[in-house]
Formats: structure tokens, sequence, C-alpha cells
């Protein structure tokens, strides 16, 4: 499984204009979800478009092992014939998430609600990451978990024989909180409730609505209330994944670092709940245009063209941090470039992602030369501005896929190369993330000491 293998190096440097178009993959959280709703659905579901990262095939492997057939057809073209609502079978084997957070949670909230036992564990990583705060709203409900201190993987999770339905408001802005209850609550009779003060990505809610789950959101003076019918019987559906704007993030970010670069990166997922670092981008003064936004599957997507300028640091709303949890990494690389200081605050969830962003970072800009002030729930870069950053570091990544694409990133504008010590986790998310930034004119090669050579070369 990648990731869990020998590290790779890699090595990026500045060379010139990034050009042409960047055809990044489908939307992991989409991909997840569908996957997930179609194992609960009875009949076929088709999904086209699915990410085929690492991440996306470990819970496509979960479905299998909970009796769903899960089939690849063609590169993204998967096809999915569920169980229903309460039809999972005990798996025979242990369900190893990977690197995937959203997987491990959205999982354990599918089967909660079953009379199974089902033992989960993952990657170094993975297993590091708090499961209690999934694992307390799926208790009542009636499952049981038993994990390692702290709620950690290896975690064993007994289903509820009994469920019954909850009211449950989120304690912090989590989508994938939000989602496990959401799951668990469908094989629950009556009316599950989940209330998020903060709203956050809404992938579960559109998707539940789409497969004929009755599903309401309401906004009152407790934030956003999410009410649920449960046991009902979904409907398979044909489902085309837009392009994932977390993965698109990072050659829109190296358009807007390396000067003269004039990249078009098409069919965006722009969902409100997902946009923030656009918004953030264009505060900034990015020189970003979107052309011809439409829906598709039930989501608003673009085609971005996004050409280099002068950016000026920012302080990003706190409010939006939850519209662009994942990409505060590669914001804080563009940030180091940009004219002045970029304050990012609200952002303690970046604290027990795939790693401890914030301190990564953190650690990784100082070592390239780019002063930074942090504390438990902000982090801030003081831009150097346009060829400002001297890079020449060694960054160690921590097996975050993340961490890992924001520094190769950076390296593109440095004036040393900058290497990364892992990008094995790459994989998980974007796998082809190398082969297009080269396609783009990047220079990035595996292995920290080999000469770098341009692509094509």
């Amino acid at each position: 499984m990648a990731g869990h293998g020998e590290a790779i190096p890699m090595r990026s440097r500045a060379i010139g204009p990034l050009r042409g178009v960047a055809d990044v993959p489908g939307d992991k959280s989409i991909s997840h979800r569908a996957l997930i709703l179609g194992a609960l659905s009875v009949g076929e579901t088709r999904i086209t478009g699915l990410l085929e990262g690492q991440d996306v095939l470990d819970t496509g492997a979960a479905m299998r092992a909970f009796g769903a057939r899960v089939e690849r057809l063609g590169p993204g073209d998967w096809a999915v014939d569920g169980v229903g609502v309460g039809g999972f079978q005990e798996p025979a084997d242990v369900i190893d998430c990977g690197n995937s957070g959203t997987g491990a949670r959205l999982i354990m909230g599918a089967m909660a609600t079953s009379d199974l036992t089902v033992v989960f564990t993952g990657d170094a990583s993975l297993r590091s990451r708090p499961m209690g705060r999934v694992t307390e709203p799926l208790a009542l409900f009636g499952a049981a978990a038993h994990g390692r201190r702290g709620g950690r993987l290896p975690l064993a999770l007994r289903g509820a024989a009994n469920p019954a339905p909850v009211r449950y408001a989120t304690p912090m802005p989590s989508a994938q909180v939000k989602s496990a209850v959401l799951l668990a609550g469908l094989n629950a009779p009556g009316e599950t409730v989940v209330i998020e003060r903060e709203p956050t990505r809404d992938h579960t809610e559109r998707m539940l609505a789409g497969f004929g789950a009755a599903v309401t959101t309401e906004v009152t003076s407790e934030g956003r209330v999410i009410t649920l019918t449960g046991q009902p019987e979904l409907r398979p559906q044909a489902i085309a994944v837009p392009r994932d704007p977390s993965s698109a993030a990072f050659p829109v970010v190296a358009a807007l670092l390396v000067e003269g670069s004039d990249v078009l990166v098409p069919g965006i997922g722009l969902n409100p709940t997902r946009a923030g670092l656009y918004d953030t981008l264009i505060e900034m003064g990015a020189d970003i245009t979107f052309l011809d936004r439409r829906d598709e599957g039930g989501e608003t997507a673009a085609d971005l063209r996004v050409r280099f300028g002068p950016l000026r640091g920012i302080e990003v709303p706190p409010a939006r941090a939850a519209s662009m949890i994942d990409e505060y990494p590669v914001l804080a690389a563009l940030a180091a470039t940009a004219e002045g200081p970029t304050v990012m605050r609200g952002v303690k969830e970046l604290r027990v992602k795939e790693s401890d962003r914030i301190d990564a970072m953190a650690r990784g800009l100082e070592a390239c030369g780019v002063a930074i002030e942090e504390g438990p729930d902000f982090l801030i870069v003081h831009g150097r501005g346009p060829g400002g950053v001297e890079g020449g570091a060694t960054v160690g990544t921590r097996l975050d896929h993340r961490i890992a694409m924001a520094f190769l990133c950076l390296g593109l504008a440095t004036r040393k190369p900058v290497t990364i010590d892992d990008g094995a986790p790459i994989a998980t998310s974007f796998p082809g993330f190398v082969a297009l930034m080269r396609g783009l004119g990047a220079e990035i090669h595996e292995g920290a000491d080999a000469p770098l050579a341009r692509a094509g070369a």
C-alpha cells in the first residue's frame, strides 16, 4: 500500500514558467461517499471520474469486505452493487484504511448501527489520529469502541444491535464527524439530527438526498440543523465525480508561485463549502478567471485560468477555515512568496490531520528561510515577496501527502532546490501529481541526491 513502504525522497527547483492544462483527479470526498452510499443502496450504482488514489481504493476494498460488489470497469469508471441499508455482513478480516481519516471515520459511521464487530487499522499516520471524536457520538446510537489510548487505531467497533436515533451537536467543525453520525442514522429508526454551529462541506447531505434519503437542512439560532429520517431504501445512482478542488490547489498555487506561468485547470468542483481557498487567493490579488460555470452531478464546477502575478499577505477570516481546512498547507507555501504577513487563525483542526500540519509547515518554512509565528490555533507566515525565499532545505513530510505536495510546489519558486524526505504518501490522494506537474514544465525529481533533469529531456 502506498505510503507504507520505503520512503521516496523528491526534490523540486525553479526552472521557468508553468504552462498548459492541468487535469486533476476526481474529488476525494465525493469518491469516498459515492462508494459507501453505493454499497448501502439496493442495486448497481455507476460512478465515473472516481479518484483512484490509495485512500479511495482502500474504501472500495472495505465495501467489498462488507459484502458489496465493487468493480473497476475502466479508468475512473466503477460499479457498486449494494447490499442495502442494514445489509452489511461482518468482515472476515481487519479493515485497513491506510492513510485515510475520512475513510476510517465514514466507514465507522456506516457500520455502527449494524450488529457487527469490526476491527479498524491504518498506516502509522492514521494510527496516531484521534478517533474518539467519532466513536463518542456513535456510542449514543449504542455502538461500543475499544481501541488504544486516546481512542486510536487499531480499534474494534461493536455496532449497535438495537440502535436508537440521536440528536447531536458537533463540538468542532468537522464534516467527517457530521457524516459519520448521518451515515449511522441511516439504520436507526426515527429521525437523527446533527447540529453544526459552523457549516462544513455538505457532500454527504447532497448525496444522501440524491440516493433517495429524506434529509433536510435548516439554519436556526443553534446553527445548521440537519435532519435525517432513518431506514430508507436507497436507490442506486449514476454519479459523475467533479474534479477535486483540494487537488487543484497545487497546480493553481504553483502557477501563482512561478513567474510567467499561465495554466488552465478544468472542471473543478466549487461547492461553496469547499471553495474558501479560491476566495482567499482572490483577496490576495491572484489572477484567477473562472470560466464556464456549470452544474456537474449536483455540484457547481468551473474551469480555472491561473496566471502569475504579485500577491499580498492578508488575514484569512477564521470563519472560512472549515471551507478550506485541507488547503492551508499549500496556502502557507504561497504566503511565503507574498508581500507581508498572511495570518491564519481558527485552524486548530490542522493539529490533528495526517500530521500536525501547523508544526510541519512552520518547521519546513523556517528551514527554507521564512519567518513564522505559531500557536495552538494560528499560523502567521511573513512573506518574503517573489523570489525572496531561499529554500535549500530538506523538509520532513511526516507521512502527510499535503505537506509533501506543498513543499514541492514551493521549491519551484525558491532560490535553491527544496527536498522532501518522502513523496510516497502523495499517492494516497493524487497519484498523478508528479507527472501532471512535469507536464506543465515543473522540475521534480525522485531521489534526493540524483541530478535534476527537465521533464521530457
